[in-house]
């Protein structure tokens, strides 16, 4: 069966932007699965360029390894579901990649994005394993504020401290305690463990003394027994006060991950470290020796298209004639002039003593480590 006349043309060039803005959402959100073709093509067809209201704000989960990190990711989205605030979504959503589902641990950084009634909130999971620290530094730096879970079970542990080391290095002042599988133990034990905790806080430079800390438990939120705990979370993040965002100066914004998308162009991802950048304007991505001039053509925050995103924001733009092969992870993204390459910095150096997990003789001739800077990282002799 054929189409002609002016509705089969209506249809081509519906289908056409479906395929586009389909293309978009899951360059931008890595989806697995589609829903079903009606329902997407009435939600991209109906998206319209919006403005943001709501101030946004970077957290994120940090943590020992399996002390619950994802789960509570995923909890704080099913409670804030059943208020219309945000999408829900599944443990197996966050850790979808395919190693990361094999060994059931989060091995590279997540973006969930969700609303309270104040706030638009960025969240990024961070992978509790040591062998991915990487990954780890790279969601750190992109956050205002930590929710640092530790499980009742377990108390303190090796990548606890490592990542609040790393938080206190990065200039992370707001750091709150989630005390997770907390109907695992007696209270007396919790107790114990959030007496381990302030005094850990305070001997990394935080004011463990008034620090907020919530017990409760992840995984009974998530199936929807213990929410209370979540709510009294959310509220705590609400309170933390508004970061200072440069928003005066020239875009840059380093670049976490990118996709091609046949036709259109290439959708880079990161967060906006200074500036704001609007729908249409001209951009340029440096680094890597390349040097790439293209247009802002779409900008998507979390699968919505928007006019505009500022300091802070954690975003997708399809970057108009760009492959993929000339973009990579680590790159930036800016206006015209605004990212300077350099070959040579000045930095603070700080070693994790052997206490901290970290070397057990000092630095000698010869010694090779790794450098990372917001999303690249490079072997610096």
């Amino acid at each position: 069966m054929g189409f002609c006349g002016p509705f089969a043309l209506h249809l081509s060039r519906s289908l056409r932007e479906f395929s586009y803005q389909s293309s978009f959402l899951d360059a931008y959100w890595g989806l697995a699965h589609r829903k079903t073709i009606a329902y997407a093509a009435v939600r991209c067809s109906s998206q319209s360029a919006q403005i943001i209201s709501k101030p946004n704000y970077n957290v994120g989960t940090i943590g020992h390894i399996d002390h619950g990190k994802t789960t509570l990711t995923a909890a704080i989205t099913h409670v804030l579901a059943k208020q219309g605030l945000a999408k829900p979504v599944k443990f197996d959503e966050i850790d979808k990649a395919k190693e990361e589902k094999k060994r059931g641990i989060t091995i590279n950084i997540a973006h969930i994005g969700y609303e309270s009634r104040t706030r638009r909130y960025s969240h990024t999971d961070c992978p509790g394993h040591s062998d991915f620290i990487k990954n780890m530094i790279c969601g750190t730096a992109q956050m205002d504020a930590a929710v640092l879970v530790v499980a009742a079970t377990d108390g303190v542990m090796a990548q606890t401290k490592e990542h609040l080391i790393l938080a206190r290095q990065i200039g992370l002042k707001h750091i709150v305690v989630f005390i997770n599988k907390a109907d695992l133990v007696e209270d007396d034990v919790l107790d114990l463990v959030e007496i381990e905790v302030r005094e850990l806080l305070s001997a990394h430079g935080f004011d463990g003394d008034n620090a907020a800390v919530i017990r409760g438990s992840a995984l009974c939120a998530l199936e929807g027994k213990d929410v209370d705990s979540i709510n009294e979370l959310l509220k705590v993040l609400d309170a933390l006060p508004e970061p200072q965002r440069n928003q005066d100066e020239a875009l840059i914004m380093p670049i976490s991950s990118r996709t091609a998308i046949t036709g259109r162009g290439t959708v880079v991802v990161g967060t906006v470290e200074q500036g704001i950048l609007k729908k249409g304007e001209k951009v340029e991505i440096r680094g890597d020796g390349k040097d790439v001039s293209t247009v802002a053509s779409d900008i998507q925050v979390f699968g919505k298209s928007v006019k505009e995103v500022r300091a802070g924001d954690h975003c997708g733009v399809l970057c108009r004639g760009v492959k993929a092969d000339q973009v990579s992870r680590g790159m930036w993204l800016g206006h015209i002039g605004a990212v300077n390459v350099t070959n040579s910095i000045k930095a603070e150096m700080y070693l994790l003593s052997e206490e901290e997990n970290g070397r057990r003789v000092g630095i000698r001739s010869g010694f090779t480590d790794k450098l990372f800077c917001s999303t690249w990282d490079q072997v610096r002799f």
